[in-house]
């Protein structure tokens, strides 16, 4: 099963959020896909790389329609050298309204600020009403590691969901709690829209291991049609559980 068919993304509106492979997630689908837009809510780092252009624009659809070359990168405008602003999802919800069923729409919904394991602040995520699929994401190798800055973003939320204290070691439970948590992977998920949890940086034997304890317990505490554990910097799926 490639990324695509295993978070039901050809033809859907994908939000990614969490930690741990946001941004791989999204160029790894947009490389996957035959028609995709990549764009976000939140700001996100230049991508030019990623896609055959990045178009800063008030007028997404305009940019989709006279697009020529896929996949495309819409952003609301620039914030410096390195951040691009996303649109408000409203305005996501608007473009998408009018995109034929070949279109695929990828978006970031989130920050993490590079690190393994979040949990989201009170405006987070934004995620707009057409939101297909939710993506919440961690890293396999946060299990283990201590609940600090260092790999975690804002610890004190993951602290409040899990009961953990500061510098306490992180299990994979907790990482289950967190991703299913209607406050932590889970939170805001618009009606109908389905949650596929991603576990990345399944890098070794070992994280495999841990990957799929953390796929149990996410199936144990809410009902998602699947689990994806991937290691993307290697663009692979490893399993869907």
């Amino acid at each position: 099963m490639d990324l695509p068919e295993a978070l039901t993304a050809r033809g859907n509106v994908t939000c990614v959020v969490g930690a741990g492979g946001k941004k791989s997630t999204l160029y790894a689908l947009a490389d996957r896909l035959e028609r995709a837009v990549v764009t976000a809510t939140v700001r996100i780092p230049p991508f030019e790389e990623q896609v055959e252009d990045v178009i800063v624009t008030d007028r997404p659809l305009e940019a989709i329609d006279s697009a020529e070359a896929w996949p495309i990168g819409l952003v609301a405008g620039r914030e410096g050298s390195d951040r691009y602003l996303g649109y408000d999802p409203e305005t996501v919800d608007d473009f998408v309204a009018d995109l034929g069923p070949e279109m695929s729409v990828v978006v970031k919904a989130d920050g993490a600020r590079t690190r393994w394991f979040k949990a989201p602040n009170d405006d987070e995520p934004q995620l707009p009403t057409a939101t297909d699929v939710v993506v919440p994401i961690a890293s396999a190798k946060i299990v283990g590691e201590r609940l600090a800055e260092e790999h975690v973003h804002r610890p004190e939320r993951v602290a409040a969901i899990t009961d953990l204290d500061p510098g306490d070691r992180i299990s994979a439970s907790d990482v289950a709690t967190v991703v299913t948590s209607d406050r932590g992977g889970c939170k805001d998920v618009p009606d109908g829209a389905t949650v596929i949890p991603l576990v990345n940086m399944v890098d070794t034997p070992e994280l495999e291991e841990t990957a799929r304890e953390i796929a149990d317990e996410i199936r144990d505490r809410r009902d998602v049609p699947r689990v994806v554990l991937a290691q993307l910097l290697e663009d692979r799926v490893v399993d869907v559980v």
